[in-house]
C-alpha cells in the first residue's frame, strides 16, 4: 500500500486517484477557514505560484474536527479559498483526519509518519511532505511556515 493507491473527492465533486501525482513531490495539508492558521494559504498558494504544477503539487483537505473551525459546505469552502486567498491548488471535499472515519489516505500517513508522541494529527495545517516516489519524507507541525518547507521541496523537486 502506498500514497499512489488512494483516490479522493475534489470539491467539485471528482474522484481522482492520488496516482495522478506519480513523480512530483507532494504537499498534503488538513486545511480550515476558521483557524488561526488559516492565513497560511497565503503561504501555501505562494510557494504553489512558485514552485508548482509541473513537479510539485499541494493537496489540500478540508477537515472540520478542530474546533469545529471547518463548518461549510464543498462550495462554501471553495469561494472563500478563491476569494480570501487565491487558491488554485487542488483542494478536496472535507474529511476526517483522526478516528474511525478518516479518510483512508490520513490513516496511512498518521501511521507511517507519527507526529510527536501520537500518529494523530494534532490540528489543522498539519502538512505532509511526499517525495516523487510516493516516500513520506517528512511531517510539520501546523506551526510551521509553508515558506520554511521550501528548501526541502526545491531539494526533492531536483533530485
Amino acid at each position: 500500500m502506498g500514497i499512489y493507491d488512494f483516490t479522493a473527492v475534489t470539491l467539485e465533486g471528482e474522484e481522482i486517484s492520488l496516482s495522478k501525482y506519480k513523480g512530483k513531490v507532494l504537499l498534503i495539508v488538513n486545511t480550515a477557514s476558521n483557524c488561526g492558521f488559516t492565513p497560511q494559504y497565503k503561504e501555501l498558494q505562494d510557494l504553489y505560484e512558485k514552485l508548482g504544477n509541473e513537479k510539485f503539487e499541494i493537496l489540500g483537505f478540508p477537515c472540520n474536527q478542530f474546533g469545529n473551525q471547518e463548518p461549510g459546505s464543498s462550495s462554501d469552502i471553495q469561494n472563500f479559498c478563491q476569494l480570501n486567498y487565491g487558491v488554485d491548488f487542488q483542494m478536496f471535499e472535507k474529511i476526517d483526519v483522526n478516528g474511525e472515519n478518516a479518510h483512508p489516505l490520513y490513516k496511512y500517513l498518521t501511521e507511517q509518519k507519527k507526529g510527536f508522541l501520537t500518529g494523530s494529527i494534532k490540528w489543522n495545517f498539519t502538512k505532509f511532505l511526499i517525495d516523487k516516489d510516493g516516500n513520506i519524507i517528512d511531517r510539520f507541525a501546523p506551526t510551521t511556515s509553508p515558506l520554511k518547507i521550501e528548501k526541502a521541496i526545491v531539494e526533492l523537486i531536483n533530485k
